[in-house]
């Protein structure tokens, strides 16, 4: 286990990189400051703040992205109380989770169990339950959240009302459709949406296979 002095790199720190990327957006976005279990997360995933995830973990409480469709995992906040570390414990083995939205679906950095591109970033899609390999990093992934990649990606996973919605869906939760999107008769048009807790639409899609 490295000390917290190792992790926190004041001479190249990773935080710039991510201004930088935020400058860029063309989707909107809430940068949420840290809380104070930032110095905990930080210890616990043994990253360093050179990185962008170690600056988004420490730095950050986490990102709402687009209206809060996308939430990116930090230290947590009262906006977005699920926490990089804690989110991860007792879930999945072989990645780590550091994103999902709000139809149910789950973004992870491969750890070894979903193919041998370790580091790379996949996504667990409500409509298949399976993970999609992105080929991208989690830098790379933080600009394609940021920019307009992001309605196209999800051309499929939107309905009309969407945005009107998510006033009413908290960062805890997601949609779920009955009948559900992997079934022959799912459909985000026709389906019967309501909010579920994200940790149980987890372990309903993705937890009982991890």
């Amino acid at each position: 286990m490295k000390p917290l002095d190792e992790l926190i790199d004041l001479d190249d720190p990773g935080m710039p990189v991510v201004n930088s990327l935020l400058a860029e957006a063309t989707r909107p976005f809430e940068l949420l400051p840290p809380s104070a279990a930032n110095t905990q997360v930080l210890l616990g995933l043994q990253v360093t703040t050179r990185s962008t995830l170690g600056a988004i973990a420490h730095d950050t409480g986490g990102l709402l992205i687009d209206h809060g469709w996308l939430r990116m995992l930090g230290s947590g906040n009262a906006r977005l109380p699920r926490n990089l570390l804690d989110w991860n414990t007792a879930r999945g083995e072989g990645y780590l989770l550091v994103a999902d939205d709000a139809a149910g679906g789950f973004f992870a950095l491969n750890g070894g169990a979903l193919g041998g591109d370790l580091g790379a970033m996949y996504y667990h899609a409500p409509d298949t339950l399976a993970w999609e390999a992105l080929e991208i990093g989690y830098t790379d992934f933080l600009g394609w959240a940021l920019s307009d990649r992001l309605s196209q990606f999800y051309q499929g996973l939107r309905w009309d009302s969407w945005q009107q919605d998510m006033r009413q869906v908290s960062a805890n939760q997601c949609i779920s459709f009955y009948p559900f999107l992997w079934t022959e008769e799912g459909s985000v048009a026709t389906s019967r949406r309501t909010a579920v807790d994200v940790a149980e639409h987890y372990n309903l899609t993705v937890g009982q296979g991890s």
